[in-house]
């Protein structure tokens, strides 16, 4: 008799409607959807960070943001479901596409939220379009990501990750890292399965334009000139980010601030206390 192997199902967390629009002027995008049953909740405007997706970003956060507000959360260019447009990646595209599918819904304005990478974006939508943000968080992030010889260095040399994302390894050492980043008994490894197919779903070449495109940019001329209500979490164990970077654009803003013991996947691993920070954040800026 032939054994049977039975395929185990991968356990997947709560994620809210998926949808695609094609967003005139930018392209077909891919985002998240939840629509409170209070129409005047605020809406949140969820960027994620580079190499994830709004889902690898926020998915622990999701329930709990839901409860009060509505949001949109795309995935951007060449990250998870996002578009593949056959264009160099850019932070002001990735921005400009987040202000059309803001208005491509019809919402008059929104909160919005950027983690990481997601920072630059949001600082870039409310200086192009402050009508469309009623406020801004920034969560482990800074002003430029370009000051210190170690960050220069690291942002020139990411093209030579391009081949590791594409090899056919790639898959199995995502899987291990997970394993190895949360540890045994952590309530998230259940996801682990989950969580490196959806990071395999990243365009290689556009990971690598994207890190460059983050390791020039630059706020400073400018941030202190945002009339934004804004937020920053700032993760003190951070070793990508470094907590006194992420103070420096704090300070830029004129932000209240919430701070967590974490290091820079606070969202997935500290997920408890980011969920706390932010909510905390969002209680002091718009209610």
């Amino acid at each position: 008799m032939v054994n049977q192997i039975r395929a185990v199902e991968p356990v997947l967390p709560w994620l809210p409607e998926g949808r695609t629009l094609v967003v005139p002027g930018r392209g077909e995008m891919f985002f998240r959807h939840h629509r409170h049953p209070d129409p005047a909740a605020p809406t949140l405007l969820l960027l994620h960070g580079w190499t994830a997706s709004a889902d690898l970003q926020f998915f622990a956060a999701y329930e709990a943001l839901a409860q009060r507000y509505s949001f949109v959360a795309p995935d951007h260019r060449g990250h998870g479901r996002g578009m593949r447009p056959g264009t160099p990646f850019t932070l002001e595209d990735a921005a400009e596409d987040a202000a059309g599918l803001v208005r491509a819904l019809g919402i008059e304005r929104v909160v919005s939220v950027g983690y990481s990478m997601g920072g630059p974006i949001s600082l870039l939508l409310a200086r192009a379009h402050p009508e469309l943000v009623q406020a801004l968080i920034v969560q482990a992030t800074a002003l430029d990501w370009n000051e210190t010889l170690p960050e220069r260095l690291r942002w020139k040399t990411v093209r030579v990750v391009s081949p590791v994302l594409r090899s056919w390894a790639y898959p199995r050492w995502v899987r291990l890292a997970i394993r190895k980043i949360l540890g045994e008994g952590h309530p998230m490894a259940v996801y682990s399965p989950w969580l490196a197919g959806e990071l395999h779903r990243n365009d290689a070449f556009a990971l690598v334009q994207a890190g460059q495109a983050i390791g020039r940019f630059d706020a400073r001329p400018w941030a202190g000139a945002l009339a934004v209500p804004a937020g920053s979490l700032i993760t003190t164990n951070d070793r990508l980010v470094k907590p006194k970077r992420q103070r420096e654009l704090a300070a830029a803003l004129d932000a209240v601030i919430e701070e967590i013991g974490a290091d820079h996947l606070a969202a997935l691993v500290s997920s408890q206390e980011y969920i706390a920070a932010t909510l905390r954040l969002l209680q002091r800026l718009v209610h």
